[in-house]
């Protein structure tokens, strides 16, 4: 989608182009501007369509949520005081949209789980890049896929976005909308349950001798991923789930 460069639309409001923030594509789209949040998405679909993925743990639900996700957040967009990163905004609206599904989809148990192959007959995807594991890792990243799918849903987007996406915990605290503390908490808690659930795959086990070695989780990147800023502020409690046991 093409941002027009000079001048302006013809709503009357500014025009924008490809060196404008994230916040200034956001006002130009209040304003009027019918091409600005196009443009915002398009910067940031890929990692928002991978936490998506990653969260959710089946294509076609993902893809649900971020389309739910995205018409929230252009509904919403007037109603964006600025008290976060935008980007921190728009993931705290996929999140929950994610989330939002996961619970529904748990009351409703019908969806089996991806595997994670998509043909060209299978019809067009978001546009943002599926993460996927090399071919010769298929089987284990099924594996992994799996057991983070069995994880409580607070304790998987937690994980998601701090082991996964590797974003820093004080960024993911502001798009879960909870304490740092109740992040690292929810992150241990993951990782215990998925060593347990992961542990025959370690080399030495003897469970799979010839697969390949399944990386550890990390304890999170402590620098902000590319593209992504801290917001200034607190944001708003986003969700509010009482922590599990």
């Amino acid at each position: 989608m093409e941002v027009r460069d000079a001048g302006r639309n013809h709503t009357g409001a500014a025009s924008v182009g490809d060196t404008v923030s994230d916040l200034d594509l956001l006002r130009a789209h209040v304003a009027g501007d019918r091409d600005a949040f196009g443009e915002l998405f398009r910067r940031h679909r890929d990692r928002l369509w991978a936490v998506a993925l990653r969260t959710v743990g089946d294509r076609e639900e993902a893809a649900d949520a971020l389309q739910d996700a995205m018409l929230s957040a252009h509904r919403a967009a007037g109603r964006f005081r600025g008290d976060s990163a935008v980007t921190t905004w728009l993931h705290r609206i996929v999140v929950n949209a994610c989330l939002d599904r996961i619970r529904r989809r748990r009351a409703h148990p019908t969806v089996p789980l991806p595997d994670g192959n998509r043909g060209p007959e299978d019809g067009p995807g978001t546009g943002g890049v599926e993460p996927a594991a090399p071919v010769r890792d298929h089987d284990t990243a099924m594996v992994v896929r799996d057991a983070l799918a069995a994880l409580p849903v607070e304790q998987r987007a937690a994980l998601v976005l701090v082991d996964v996406q590797g974003y820093p915990v004080a960024e993911v605290a502001r798009i879960l909308g909870v304490a740092e503390g109740t992040v690292k908490s929810r992150c241990a808690r993951g990782r215990a349950r998925l060593a347990v659930m992961l542990g025959h795959l370690r080399p030495g086990s003897g469970s799979a001798p010839d697969g390949p070695d399944v990386p550890e989780v990390t304890r999170g990147n402590p620098r902000a991923p590319s593209g992504v800023r801290s917001g200034s502020g607190r944001s708003r409690p986003a969700i509010h789930q009482q922590e599990e046991a």
